[in-house]
C-alpha cells in the first residue's frame, strides 16, 4: 500500500499550490503499468523526503479537469512544484536517482 496521499481537485490548491514545502505530484492511472512501476520508487522517496517534500498522486481518470488544467497528456507525468509553481516536469517513467537530486535541490532551496 502507498505511503502518498491521492488527491482531488478540490484539495489540489490547498496540498499542492498552498503547500510551504516542495510537492512532487504524481499524475497516474490505476490501468497504467509504467505508473504501477514508479509506485515503490515514489513511496521510498516519500518516506526519505518526510518533513522536506510532499508527494502526492492525482487519478487523471477522477480528476480530468486537472489532467487538461496541467496538460497532462501521457502517465505517469511527474510535475515539480515549489511554492506553488512549476518548476520542473517529467512525462514516463524516471529513475530514482534523477527524482532524487530534484527533490533534494528543491528541498534545499
Amino acid at each position: 500500500m502507498s505511503n502518498i496521499n491521492e488527491i482531488t481537485k478540490d484539495q489540489f490548491q490547498t496540498e499542492v499550490l498552498n503547500a510551504n514545502q516542495p510537492v512532487l505530484v504524481d499524475f497516474y492511472a490505476p490501468w497504467c503499468g509504467p505508473c504501477r512501476a514508479m509506485g515503490p520508487v515514489l513511496d521510498a522517496l516519500s518516506t526519505e523526503f518526510a518533513g522536506r517534500a510532499k508527494l502526492v498522486k492525482v487519478n487523471v481518470d477522477d480528476a480530468p479537469e486537472l489532467a487538461a488544467e496541467y496538460g497532462i497528456t501521457g502517465v505517469p507525468t511527474l510535475i515539480f512544484f515549489n511554492k506553488g509553481n512549476i518548476v520542473d516536469s517529467i512525462v514516463g517513467m524516471a529513475p530514482q536517482r534523477l527524482l532524487r537530486a530534484k527533490l533534494e535541490s528543491l528541498a534545499t532551496a
